[in-house]
């Protein structure tokens, strides 16, 4: 067998060769081992049948490891991960449906559970982007004729009433301008007038800037039938959020922000109020890959049975313990401190520059997502091009409404330091002087 071995190996080397060469050294393989069963041969005269019609029009001749460029992103995200979280994920896959891959699941589950604040044994990641988690959120509460109110102070909000009318609810939108949040008094307003069967809003509005006060919020929703559906994507670990405390009925996030994690796996809550409402549909969840009562059986939720329903991006469950681990080292607290005193550090040196918030009132400002108006003359995208070119930083501008007309700049998680605050007010400093700002 070591010889059979020895032959695959020149075979896989022949695929950078000819089809020719490639029919040649499978035929050789194949030969050399005459103790492969009778069943397992391959049939030869079918693969070279086949052979005259490969084409090798798209075949690749870049360079076989790939180069990434290597600068610091400071934008609204994705920020660079914890290097442990990397080298988490550079180890050796494992089979996902193996005792050792389940005990990693039970473990993130664990670590969300802290981040989160809850104590729901329906807490898990998705295996997708957050943008997929509130995809799952609508599909899991929404039937058709369903209303749901929903803030809408930016792209979020939009993006949420688009997928609610998709999935043929009805959506009531209450809309406030970029850089404003909604009042308790118009949530209450709007939940005791319609009665939905969910009110959305984001936490943290990552288009604008703008942090959304739930103080009261659940109780309202529980007092009139409601679920109450948060986005947290630009928030989670970065500022002070309490599932339970406040009563959300479901929650998601995204790994690739102030948790340290690269993307591919979204944190989500459901709330026992929740679950109860996915079972008694009248009609079944649309998609099987978002259904939380079929994804839930793979993280235990259900019983003791995990059955296969997807293989997850098994490096990435490696990255998430491991970011959850540090963010458990760190202690909320001090994380949520730490994002709050860079967000002043920065305020405090862009406002020696002349520069202004985008969102006027203080306490409506996201410490994670700093939104930045861009001054009368100023070009914003020359600006962001200068800080990539001249300092390997990656900043933003704006996105939908706030196209062209702010910056943003993204304190989270490993990226949220003192020094790399300090990297951004230079940049902004030669930047504006390159421009005759300063």
């Amino acid at each position: 067998m070591q010889a059979v071995a020895k032959n695959v190996r020149q075979g896989v080397n022949a695929l950078h060769g000819s089809t020719a060469v490639l029919g040649a050294s499978l035929k050789k393989v194949f030969a050399s081992s005459a103790s492969l069963p009778a069943e397992a041969e391959i049939n030869e005269s079918y693969v070279q049948s086949q052979l005259g019609y490969v084409s090798d029009a798209h075949k690749v001749t870049a360079p076989s490891m790939l180069q990434a460029p290597d600068y610091l992103l400071m934008g609204p995200g994705p920020s660079n991960p914890y290097p442990r979280a990397e080298t988490a994920m550079s180890r050796k896959i494992i089979a996902h449906m193996s005792p050792y891959c389940y005990s990693i699941m039970d473990e993130i589950q664990e670590g969300l559970k802290y981040v989160l604040q809850t104590e729901s044994k329906y807490t898990f990641g998705l295996s997708a982007s957050g943008g997929a988690a509130m995809e799952t959120t609508v599909a899991n509460l929404m039937e058709p004729g369903d209303k749901a109110v929903i803030s809408v102070a930016g792209i979020w909000g939009e993006r949420f009433a688009e997928k609610v009318r998709r999935k043929g609810g009805i959506a009531i939108t209450l809309d406030k301008e970029s850089g404003e949040t909604l009042s308790f008094e118009e949530i209450k307003a709007a939940v005791e007038e319609h009665k939905p069967k969910v009110f959305f809003t984001t936490h943290g509005e990552s288009s604008s800037g703008t942090r959304q006060n739930l103080e009261g919020v659940g109780e309202l929703c529980a007092a009139n039938g409601t679920l109450l559906a948060v986005d947290t994507v630009c928030t989670l670990g970065g500022e002070p959020f309490f599932t339970d405390k406040w009563g959300v009925d479901v929650v998601y996030s995204g790994a690739q922000k102030c948790i340290g994690c690269p993307p591919g796996l979204s944190p989500m809550s459901f709330s026992e109020k929740a679950i109860e409402a996915v079972k008694a549909r009248k009609t079944p969840v649309d998609s099987f890959s978002f259904d939380i009562l079929e994804v839930g059986k793979q993280w235990g939720m259900f019983g003791d049975a995990r059955p296969y329903h997807h293989t997850p991006p098994v490096n990435i469950l490696f990255a998430m313990r491991e970011a959850l681990n540090i963010m458990a080292e760190e202690g909320l607290q001090a994380s949520w401190e730490r994002h709050n005193a860079c967000h002043n550090q920065l305020w405090a040196g862009l406002s020696e520059l002349g520069l202004k918030p985008f969102v006027e009132k203080a306490e409506d400002r996201l410490s994670t997502v700093n939104c930045i108006a861009v001054p009368e003359g100023v070009d914003a995208a020359v600006l962001i091009k200068h800080a990539f070119d001249k300092h390997k930083l990656e900043i933003s501008g704006g996105l939908g409404r706030t196209a062209g007309k702010i910056w943003r700049i993204g304190l989270m998680g490993y990226n949220c330091t003192p020094r790399n605050v300090d990297s951004v007010i230079a940049a902004f400093k030669s930047g504006l002087k390159e421009q005759g700002y300063l």
